[in-house]
């Protein structure tokens, strides 16, 4: 990766998240708090929590509690919904809340939105899930009129306002970030760029998210030409599992803990198709891995998992871990640790130049290797040369 051709690569977290049934809550959600706080002490740019309703393995019903929570609980990492599920709130509700969020964060909050990845949600709701991506056009249009200071009157079979505004202004100029979600398909694209906004792309390493990433950006821009929008490629984030270890053998041993678990929900419970139709717990990683989907490995097979990613989309700003219950929340944490310590700082401006000192160091060795040993041999025959003359200086005069 050509560190020349852009800005510094952010770093950050998406957590759905996903916890066995057979877990207890309170301590599974105390795990997720726990994490982010540490991710923030450890230098990560992002952390991003989900909404769903259903299915028994996603109970965050509300993300912007959770980043209520963290507020005071971080210092410097931004916090933001991954995603709110527009179709399900009235979008008033939604520009406040976030809103008063960019005040109490002091500007660290973003807002991501999306039409819902869980269908079980939507039908519990009274939603049919193919209007769903309609009703988020519709919502983010009223979402941002709110953000400007706009006052909006809007009626739909979904909501009604009538000259509704907001009563604090933001805190961010000019409002708090707002990202759209997207797959492979050209949705969320479309609406990021219709209305200039940040766009956060799920599963790009999966075989038709991977295919896709060429064009991903380039709907974005056309929308955006379309519609007189303004945007960058800074504002695009992409989100794929990594578990990393000092060693393949050791990732693998370490996400058998919970891997499992995992496999079992997206293969019977969630409706996205990830991983093959096996029951084989151990196949089922080996295809993870091999199609590329996930890094089950080393920082240096995470490295070439995000050069792999940027070479094929043309360039993005941030990539966000998906983490997941693959192992124990100590064996996590040391994974994000390695990331933080191994794998971040081959993507930022700085390292860059440490890695470029070096590189000359080692172009200039050979020459300036003997000099530097004659220079301390020459230090240490002035040292002998000189105490040869103190010595000399001290003797008798009768035996000179």
């Amino acid at each position: 990766m050509n560190f020349d051709q852009r800005s510094r690569l952010r770093f950050g977290v998406f957590i759905s998240p996903i916890h066995a049934p057979s877990i207890n809550p309170t301590l599974a959600l105390k795990s997720d708090v726990d994490l982010i706080v540490r991710l923030d002490a450890l230098g990560f740019d992002e952390a991003w929590v989900g909404e769903h309703h259903s299915s028994g393995w996603e109970y965050v019903g509300a993300p912007d509690l959770i980043l209520a929570h963290l507020i005071s609980q971080t210092r410097r990492i931004r916090l933001g919904t991954g995603v709110i599920t527009v179709p399900y709130h009235n979008p008033f509700h939604v520009a406040d809340r976030m809103l008063l969020l960019d005040h109490l964060s002091m500007g660290r909050v973003m807002l991501g939105v999306g039409p819902g990845a869980l269908p079980f949600d939507a039908v519990s709701l009274g939603i049919d899930p193919l209007e769903a991506r309609r009703m988020l056009d519709e919502g983010l249009e009223v979402i941002l009129a709110l953000f400007r200071g706009e006052r909006v009157t809007r009626t739909t079979d979904w909501f009604e306002l009538k000259d509704a505004g907001l009563q604090l202004p933001p805190y961010s100029s000019p409002h708090p970030e707002v990202a759209v979600s997207s797959l492979h398909t050209p949705g969320g694209p479309k609406l990021a760029g219709k209305y200039g906004t940040s766009m956060m792309m799920f599963n790009p390493t999966q075989q038709a998210g991977f295919d896709a990433l060429k064009d991903q950006w380039q709907i974005v821009e056309d929308q955006a030409a379309e519609y007189g929008q303004s945007v960058s490629r800074d504002n695009w984030r992409l989100v794929a599992p990594m578990f990393i270890a000092e060693s393949e053998a050791e990732a693998r041993q370490l996400v058998a803990v919970g891997v499992d678990r995992w496999c079992y929900y997206m293969k019977k419970v969630a409706t996205l198709p990830i991983l093959p139709p096996t029951d084989d717990t151990e196949a089922a990683i080996d295809a993870l891995v091999e199609s590329g989907f996930a890094v089950i490995g080393t920082p240096e097979q995470a490295i070439d998992q995000i050069d792999r990613l940027y070479e094929r989309s043309g360039g993005f700003g941030s990539f966000l871990v998906w983490a997941n219950d693959w192992a124990t929340p100590q064996a996590t944490l040391r994974s994000f640790e390695l990331l933080a310590s191994e794998v971040m700082p081959r993507f930022e401006q700085r390292s860059h130049q440490l890695l470029e000192a070096e590189s000359r160091a080692l172009q200039t060795r050979t020459d300036l290797a003997p000099v530097a040993s004659a220079a301390r041999q020459k230090a240490a025959d002035d040292y002998e040369l000189e105490r040869k003359i103190q010595e000399e200086g001290r003797l008798p005069s009768d035996t000179k």
